[in-house]
């Protein structure tokens, strides 16, 4: 019996697609960059379904790319070129297996939207703080995978800091039964943290224990507008030491970054305009000050004081959500206006500014015409530096000088002893960056743990670790 075979004897006939039509959608990803033919799609319906299949790929040789919603940005989800490889997608594992309320977790599968674990916190009247654009399609196994930040890291940490454990299913079809929800197990190495951010490469993780909050009363924003980041600095410093742990968003965004944001959100428009922006949110608990109150009065101060141009704060939860929009949307915008050559790096607050001009001042040196777009957190100093093509260009005319541009950024992001990959991870698009920027021990220790768990390298090839 083939591997086809065997894969629809065991999880069903529809559950593997082989029909390259029905095969398109998962075998490009998001962005549009990378796009390989895989021999199957596979849509297990059960941990126990995943474990079947893998001990039949490994029995047959051909490798897995484990995949969830598909919304990452460096190609880790897809099939990498010239090999056998076999999609697995967790979008049938999506059940809510617990939540425990006064444990303050819940347990879900992987294939759970990160949307959908907000509502069912929300539903238990508790909070799970992990917001990213692609919340209502990224899924809870990529987005730890991923080892995602988003929006609100400053307060609540990565994704990461939300994991109590994990369910895993490991290169040869062992289950891997992690499923704690203990804060404190101090038995050894903490082996979920072997999986984080491993981008699949490692294990496959079928289910996660997760951390819940105590839910937001209530919040208040405001959009800042500021001369540039090193302004925008000292209003955060200030806010931070008002509000301390209640200010859980901190975005930087240039004019054209939030313009372009506004483009492409429907109703969309700049209350004012400014060289640069803040946006920022402080949010309370029941009992807690009033986020309103702290918000106008800091601001108000820093208008006084000439530290901040102009400021509006939202009035309503409407006016809430359509600033923040404003700056979701910005990626959108990008890809729909053509694209630009992304980068996610980051750098300690005190050198964030100087990144920023040291970045500007190289495109228009090396790359004349071309449009910096740079937006991100403030809080936890990582910016997505994007370059778009010039004017009335798109990328399929500047796509010779792609390489040299991210070679120029990640180098200076790691110049001033920052990270070239702040949140997006490796994947396939970022393995240059690997080479040029780890160190040989970096490279050696990773490999070596990529050989004992995966020895026969079956998971999600050409991603995260350069192979020798």
């Amino acid at each position: 019996m083939n591997l086809i075979e065997a894969l629809r004897a065991a999880l069903g006939e529809g559950a593997v697609l082989t029909n390259p039509s029905e095969r398109a959608a998962y075998e490009q990803d998001w962005r549009g960059l990378v796009n390989n033919p895989a021999l199957a799609v596979i849509l297990p319906k059960s941990t126990e379904q995943v474990s079947q299949a893998v001990r039949l790929c490994a029995a047959h040789s051909v490798r897995i790319v484990p995949q969830g919603g598909n919304t990452g940005l460096v190609a880790g989800a897809v099939p990498i070129e010239g090999a056998d490889q076999v999609i697995l997608s967790f979008s049938r594992l999506r059940a809510v297996r617990e939540i425990d309320v006064l444990a303050d977790t819940i347990t879900v599968e992987a294939g759970m939207t990160l949307a959908a674990v907000q509502q069912e916190a929300a539903n238990a009247n508790r909070f799970f703080p992990v917001s990213l654009g692609a919340e209502g399609t990224a899924e809870i196994g990529g987005v730890i995978s991923t080892n995602a930040g988003g929006l609100q890291v400053l307060s609540y940490g990565n994704m990461r800091a939300q994991v109590l454990g994990l369910e895993v299913v490991l290169a040869d079809g062992t289950l891997w039964h992690g499923l704690s929800g203990l804060r404190k197990d101090n038995t050894g190495y903490d082996l979920k943290q072997v999986f984080i951010g491993s981008e699949g490469t490692l294990g496959l993780i079928t289910a996660a224990t997760l951390r819940l909050h105590p839910p937001v009363a209530s919040r208040a924003s405001a959009l800042v507008g500021i001369e540039n980041l090193e302004q925008g600095l000292r209003i955060f410093s200030v806010m931070r030491h008002a509000a301390g742990p209640a200010l859980t968003l901190c975005e930087f965004c240039t004019h054209a970054a939030l313009a372009l944001g506004a483009a492409h959100t429907q109703g969309g428009r700049l209350p004012f305009a400014a060289p640069a922006y803040l946006l920022l949110e402080i949010s309370a608990l029941e009992g807690g000050r009033d986020p309103q109150e702290m918000l106008e009065t800091v601001l108000m101060k820093e208008l006084e004081e000439g530290r901040a141009l102009d400021a509006a704060i939202a009035q309503s939860e409407r006016e809430r959500l359509d600033f923040l929009a404003l700056r979701e949307n910005i990626s959108e915008g990008e890809l729909r206006e053509g694209g630009a050559v992304k980068h996610d790096i980051s750098v300690s607050l005190s050198r964030l500014a100087e990144l920023v001009s040291a970045v500007e001042t190289l495109v228009a040196r090396d790359y004349p015409g071309f449009r910096p777009n740079i937006f991100g957190h403030v809080g936890d100093g990582n910016l997505h530096v994007n370059i778009r093509p010039p004017e009335g260009q798109d990328m399929a005319a500047i796509a010779a000088r792609k390489a040299a541009i991210t070679t120029s950024i990640e180098t200076l992001a790691v110049s001033l002893q920052g990270s070239f990959s702040a949140e997006h991870g490796i994947g396939q698009l970022r393995l240059p960056g690997m080479v040029a920027h780890k160190s040989p021990t970096d490279l050696s220790l990773m490999r070596a743990i990529k050989h004992a768990l995966d020895p026969a390298g079956l998971l999600n090839p050409g991603k995260t670790v350069p192979e020798v």
